[in-house]
């Protein structure tokens, strides 16, 4: 063993982790889909103090052997039912929420993710309450941000990731993962709508989208008697120039422009 080696290891066994303030780490996931024309989030009522009866982002405490993707799956299904596995979901890490106070518990540090879960915007998977959630559900983002009413530091995580999402709609074609595999341009105009909370000009929506988007030569089924679309597929290519998120009627940027 050589010098470096073994004073490496007398370092090592003489290393006290208790010398430092303890922090806990773990898990919250903002799991998004779109049903009905809204944008939904899954949502669990804390069955356990603190926050007991509140409504929560799914989530809990890393375990000593997993890394935070990992616990974040793990959780989902506990506290859902909802299985990243099997699910045609893309799951992005957010943003490190480290503010002391934001677990009145002790100090705890968590790891936020986002989740894109597709659907074909009529039904959604259903939600199963377990673990230490008392029960579980899909929520409106909108009405739920409006309301404030999460626990623990909750409502900023959950704005911060319609954020994320919001943004990177302008200039990607991310808004597809909220879709199956192939979709109709009235079902990507659709999420936009929800997301942004707006309705967008479906012809200059179509001008902007296209060159984003591969033709399958393939058309939907019409619904209800209608005529069939055109079937779709998302590319990689960014939206350039952007597709400007259209501003809140009120709001600074709407008022000066």
């Amino acid at each position: 063993m050589t010098s470096q080696a073994k004073s490496a290891r007398n370092f090592l066994e003489n290393y006290n982790p208790g010398d430092y303030p303890s922090i806990a780490l773990t898990v919250d996931l903002v799991v998004f889909a779109v049903t009905d024309g809204v944008l939904k989030v899954a949502l669990v009522r804390r069955g356990e103090h603190p926050f007991k009866d509140a409504l929560a982002l799914p989530g809990g405490f890393v375990g000593p052997e997993e890394s935070a993707g990992q616990a974040a799956g793990r959780e989902l299904a506990e506290e859902t039912g909802l299985d990243l596995g099997r699910l045609a979901v893309h799951v992005e890490q957010l943003a490190t929420y480290t503010n002391p106070d934001r677990d009145p518990r002790m100090r705890v540090v968590s790891v936020a993710h986002v989740a894109l879960l597709a659907s074909d915007g009529i039904s959604l998977p259903k939600i199963a309450a377990g673990s230490d959630a008392a029960s579980s559900g899909w929520c409106g983002v909108h009405d739920i941000l409006r309301s404030k009413e999460l626990a623990f530091d909750h409502a900023t995580i959950l704005a911060d990731g319609l954020e994320r999402l919001a943004g990177k709609m302008e200039y990607t074609t991310v808004a597809a993962r909220l879709l199956p595999e192939e979709f109709t341009m009235t079902q990507l105009r659709t999420v936009y709508d929800a997301v942004w909370e707006t309705t967008l000009p479906a012809g200059n929506f179509t001008r902007k989208m296209m060159p984003q988007l591969n033709d399958t030569g393939r058309k939907s089924r019409g619904a209800a008697g209608g005529a069939p679309a055109a079937l779709f597929t998302a590319t990689d290519r960014h939206i350039h120039p952007p597709l400007s998120k259209p501003q809140a009627p009120g709001s600074p940027a709407a008022v000066a422009s």
